[in-house]
């Protein structure tokens, strides 16, 4: 229940300070303290009251008519709480002590304190009650300027993102925020009242102590980072001294720091980079230029200017009378489009000296400014371009001779015909070829033959004039290339003999070959050009047709090319692509010639190869057989007719009336030169698991001439796997008796055009007769092939030879026909008689 509102009966009382000698002190004391004091007499029913307290209600100095009810005065929502205060004062003598709002006389609202209490009788009886109502105003505006002060102050702290923290006189932590805790990952009730650098310096160096000791006693602000292994983080801490101890700000600065190490890194190691480094500001492109304002330990090694000598200069510091002004004008429109670059540029160094330069130049953009700076990175190529120079002199010159090679000479040609057929000009190309070089390599070595070889280049320039072209294609092939003739076919034929028979004389001049003197002529093949409509490759096929011409009349001499020579070159291609096609047909098969003893009996056969041509029919090797050496099909048909005829042999093997037969397979020149010979004749005689002994290889004297050391090597290889060696057709080569007697061989084979004639003419039977001769005195067995009658048998039996292969015999027969053949007659121990 609240209680009831008490209605004073009689207005209130203003005290003057003449009622009481005291009140002129207790004014005073009202005033000091801004309160304003009321008496209320129960037994009178009279409330009395300061005139402090008029002033503070505003109540006019004038007016003795008060309220009625002094509750009035207090704010609608204190006047209950106020009411009973008041109540329960008077009636059971409680004081009281309430802080609320009054409204004055203008209505304006005031915070007071009002205090009240009673006085009592000797019985408790309440006989007055005596009260104070003390203004608030500036309290109150304290207050609320401390709670506004505390908020901003709360705010602020909230809005702060680093870890803040405030310690005591003893390094103490007084207040920490969220920030804090999080960073070191204890909540702010562990945090309180522990000292910062137990927190910190765990296992620290101890300079966090330090440093907050140092500004507590310096009372001034200080800054410092260090890295705290107890939370692997770098910290920077700021801290501010105020009355009570320091404010502390605390940052995490790993990501900085880890930057700035970067950085550090970064600049370390782009000066110590074996590439050149440097960097200009991106400004004008115009003299004198961008300046430098970086460069690298390199740089300074490479050019030879030190640091202090470039920044602030401009890369033109580099630049000389070689430096290629077309890639600088390339630069520098790729700079004013801020696009990057890349070089090769000629530069100098401090000395003078002139290098190469690969540059790579990138703009860098520095966040919102924009271009700020160029990046160039260069790397030191002078080795490489002079390896280039090198390599395309290699790729265009000849090593030995230093003249133009293939590549070059095809260059210009081409430009040659592309010329002449705006020109109307006409040109010759001669091909020349050296008559007998492969002799002097042969028997003098290849160190004499290069010797000749640079004296022919030499000799060669100095018969054109200084526009024409002399080309080495390789070996001791040569093209020169006259050009700019003139436009009449017959002027211009009439100048290339003068230059043709020049070289000729010139080339037959002796050489001096370390001493050695030496004669060499040429052979030399000519055409001509006027227009682009003829190929590169006619023209140079066209000489050398020409030139094989040369060779065929004599060596020594010019040929001008004819049509007709290249309907014979058609014909060879004819007779090339028909041989391929058949090996891939299996057109090819062996014939085979018994090879008999003095009693007549059968003791191998010479495998002869035939060609069963689809249109031609049966092709005897004269007619295939040169084509096949020159173009190297060589190779594949021999190798084929030794495969062949070691499977025959494996076959024959098998049978005791034909296993002690032998079989001998001819070897080109071509062949025996060829460095897997030896290795290609053990694998197929592996392969078919035959006796070597019954393979005999016949060599040609011309195959035994070149490379004599070799010859003997491999020679001693097939004789050491137990294979017989023969001589075919020996006498008609030249074979040096001193290497005759050094070769592994088991025969010798008098060829048939000193048998045919061996009764009628005299040199004939000499040369049968002293081929005997040898052949007993290096104890070598011999035979004599072509025997067609029985008188030259008894002639060649007379002086020694006893084994014989000819049509008095047998002819070479197909495989199916020799065996009947050997079955009706040889094996029977019949002598063999021509059929």
């Amino acid at each position: 229940m609240q209680p009831s509102r008490q209605t004073v009966p009689l207005p209130a009382h203003r005290c003057n300070s003449t009622d009481d000698p005291a009140r002129p002190l207790l004014a005073l004391l009202e005033h000091a303290a801004g309160a304003g004091t009321w008496v209320f007499d129960r037994s009178g029913g009279r409330l009395t009251w300061s005139e402090s307290l008029a002033a503070l209600l505003e109540v006019p100095h004038d007016d003795a008519t008060l309220y009625a009810d002094p509750l009035d005065f207090y704010a609608p929502e204190s006047r209950e709480r106020m009411a009973a205060a008041l109540h329960a004062c008077r009636t059971n003598g409680a004081a009281f002590d309430e802080e609320v709002e009054v409204i004055t006389v203008s209505q304006r609202r005031v915070w007071v304190r009002s205090l009240g209490q009673a006085v009592l009788d000797d019985g408790g009886t309440v006989l007055r009650m005596e009260g104070v109502l003390q203004d608030l105003t500036l309290k109150k505006r304290d207050q609320q300027a401390s709670s506004s002060l505390t908020m901003q102050l709360s705010t602020t702290l909230a809005s702060i993102t680093d870890a803040f923290v405030t310690l005591d006189r003893e390094g103490r932590f007084t207040y920490v925020n969220r920030e804090t805790e999080r960073l070191l990952g204890r909540s702010s009730g562990e945090l309180l009242g522990q000292r910062i650098w137990h927190e910190l310096d765990i296992k620290g160096s101890g300079r966090t102590r330090s440093e907050i000791i140092k500004a507590m006693n310096g009372e001034k602000h200080l800054e410092f980072e260090e890295f705290y292994a107890a939370l692997g983080k770098w910290l920077e801490l700021r801290a501010y001294p105020f009355e009570e101890g320091l404010a502390v700000y605390i940052r995490d600065v790993s990501d900085r720091r880890q930057s700035q190490e970067q950085q550090l890194l970064l600049m370390t190691s782009i000066s110590r980079l074996n590439d050149m480094v440097f960097i200009t500001e991106a400004k004008t492109l115009n003299a004198p230029g961008p300046r430098i304002v970086f460069v690298n330990d390199a740089f300074e090694r490479l050019t030879g200017y030190s640091r202090e000598e470039v920044l602030g200069q401009t890369p033109r510091l580099l630049q000389g009378p070689l430096t290629q002004r077309s890639e600088l004008d390339r630069i520098r429109a790729a700079l004013q489009q801020a696009q990057p670059v890349c070089a090769e540029l000629i530069n100098y160094k401090k000395n003078g000296e002139l290098f190469w330069l690969e540059l790579d130049i990138v703009p860098v953009d520095y966040f919102d400014r924009g271009l700020t700076h160029w990046v160039a990175v260069a790397r030191d190529i002078t080795a490489r371009k002079g390896a280039e120079e090198e390599i395309e002199h290699l790729a265009f010159y000849d090593t030995l001779t230093q003249l133009p090679n293939r590549q070059l000479l095809m260059d210009r040609l081409q430009h040659a015909l592309a010329q002449g057929a705006r020109h109307t000009k006409i040109g010759a190309l001669m091909f020349i070829d050296l008559d007998n070089f492969k002799v002097l390599n042969d028997t003098l070595g290849h160190a004499i033959g290069d010797l000749l070889l640079q004296q022919v280049a030499t000799r060669l320039s100095s018969c054109v004039r200084i526009t024409d072209t002399v080309a080495r294609l390789g070996g001791d092939e040569f093209v020169v290339m006259l050009e700019d003739l003139g436009d009449d076919a017959q002027v211009a034929a009439d100048k290339t003999q003068v230059v043709g028979h020049k070289i000729l004389t010139t080339l037959s001049e002796p050489y001096d070959l370390a001493g050695f003197q030496h004669h060499s002529t040429c052979s030399i093949g000519i055409t001509s050009f006027s227009q682009d409509q003829q190929s590169i490759g006619d023209l140079l096929k066209q000489a050398d047709l020409a030139m094989y011409q040369a060779k065929a009349q004599g060596r020594n001499a010019i040929c001008l090319f004819d049509p007709m020579m290249q309907a014979v070159a058609s014909a060879s291609a004819g007779l090339d692509m028909e041989l391929r096609q058949g090996l891939r047909n299996h057109e090819f098969l062996l014939h085979y010639q018994p090879q008999v003893g003095r009693d007549g009996r059968m003791l191998g056969v010479e495998a002869l190869i035939r060609w069963r041509h689809p249109e031609r029919g049966l092709v005897f090797p004269d007619a295939f057989i040169l084509h096949a050496e020159e173009s190297g099909l060589i190779l594949p048909l021999g190798q084929w007719a030794l495969e062949t005829a070691c499977a025959q042999l494996a076959r024959w093997a098998a049978h005791p009336e034909t296993k002690r037969l032998s079989i001998a397979v001819n070897v080109s020149a071509r062949q025996f030169r060829d460095p897997e010979f030896v290795e290609l004749v053990m694998r197929t005689i592996q392969k078919h698991g035959v006796r070597a002994r019954r393979l005999k290889l016949e060599l040609t004297e011309s195959s035994l001439a070149t490379g004599i050391e070799v010859t003997i090597a491999k020679m001693g290889r097939l004789k050491r796997a137990g294979v017989t060696l023969s001589i075919d057709d020996f006498g008609m080569g030249y074979s040096a008796l001193s290497y005759l007697k050094r070769l592994p061989l088991d025969q010798l084979k008098i060829d048939r055009n000193f048998i045919k004639d061996l009764l009628t003419d005299p040199n004939d039977a000499a040369i049968a007769r002293t081929i005997i001769g040898l052949a007993q005195s290096l104890g070598l067995d011999v035979m004599a092939e072509g025997v067609e009658t029985e008188a030259q048998r008894q002639f060649l039996a007379r002086h020694g030879c006893e084994n014989y292969q000819g049509h008095l015999f047998c002819k070479a027969l197909p495989l199916y026909e020799l065996e009947a053949f050997m079955q009706a007659r040889a094996l029977q121990g019949l002598p063999l008689q021509a059929l």
